[in-house]
């Protein structure tokens, strides 16, 4: 009755977060929501990393994962430390009104 998820629903769901993220990333306007589209990306890979690694039998997927999650921590401390001081001095955290970094 009930069936074993394969890796193709894995890759499927990967996917389709990927491009969600990808379309918020190029759609959207707001930097928060940027901001997460590429965390959306970047899960959708590691989801991938994670579910090659199970098919394998081997931790590298795993092991790669873990770093991965580490530079996306890393860089949204410093990408909200940015999106904090610019809008401190431009009142608006919209791209469209942020294309110059000028005072």
């Amino acid at each position: 009755m009930f069936s074993t998820v394969t890796i193709d629903w894995y890759i499927i769901l990967s996917v389709t977060l990927f491009t969600i993220g990808a379309m918020g990333v190029l759609l959207r306007r707001n930097a928060i929501i940027v901001f997460m589209s590429v965390e959306m990306m970047l899960n959708s890979a590691n989801l991938l990393f994670v579910a090659f690694a199970r098919q394998l039998g081997d931790l590298d997927g795993q092991v790669l994962t873990f770093f991965v999650i580490t530079v996306a921590a890393a860089e949204v401390a410093v990408g909200l430390a940015l999106i904090v001081t610019i809008f401190r001095t431009k009142h608006s955290i919209s791209i469209d009104e942020i294309n110059s970094l000028k005072g």
